[in-house]
């Protein structure tokens, strides 16, 4: 299979599962911030921190295919970007929210998109998983 093909398998693989990651982020954020009232950035962060938990053992097991690295290795990688994600999702919804006075919402689809595409699949292909062969 050529680079180009295995390149784009992953990264559709990846944006899999970003989308079901994405789902469980939303859903957690909207129960808690429209269902019980908790103030729209602790929900982001809350629901971005269930999301990433989702996105890391998905990619661990069906993107990078990575099966071979430490568990540990891979968490302490994954937490370093993850803590960089949930800022900049945090941060830059609650920035983007209070710049157009949009529901939180609608901030929040763009925030993560960008975030998701710009810094969470580079930084997991380029340093997260880039190392595959790391015997457990």
């Amino acid at each position: 299979m050529s680079d180009i093909k295995r390149n784009l398998i992953t990264f559709a693989k990846a944006q899999g599962s970003a989308i079901v990651a994405t789902v469980v982020d939303f859903a957690v954020t909207i129960v808690l911030a429209d269902w019980c009232g908790m103030y729209y950035f602790y929900a982001t962060a809350i629901g971005a921190v269930c999301g990433g938990v989702t996105n890391c053992i998905i990619n661990y097991k069906c993107v990078f295919e990575d099966a071979h690295q430490k568990k540990c290795f891979v968490a302490c990688k994954y937490f370093v970007v993850w803590i960089g994600s949930i800022l900049l999702n945090s941060y830059g919804t609650y920035a983007l929210t209070e710049l157009t006075h949009a529901d939180f919402l609608i901030p929040k689809v763009v925030v993560a998109v960008l975030v998701a595409v710009l810094w969470n699949y580079q930084l997991q292909r380029c340093y997260v998983y880039r190392n595959c062969h790391i015997v457990k």
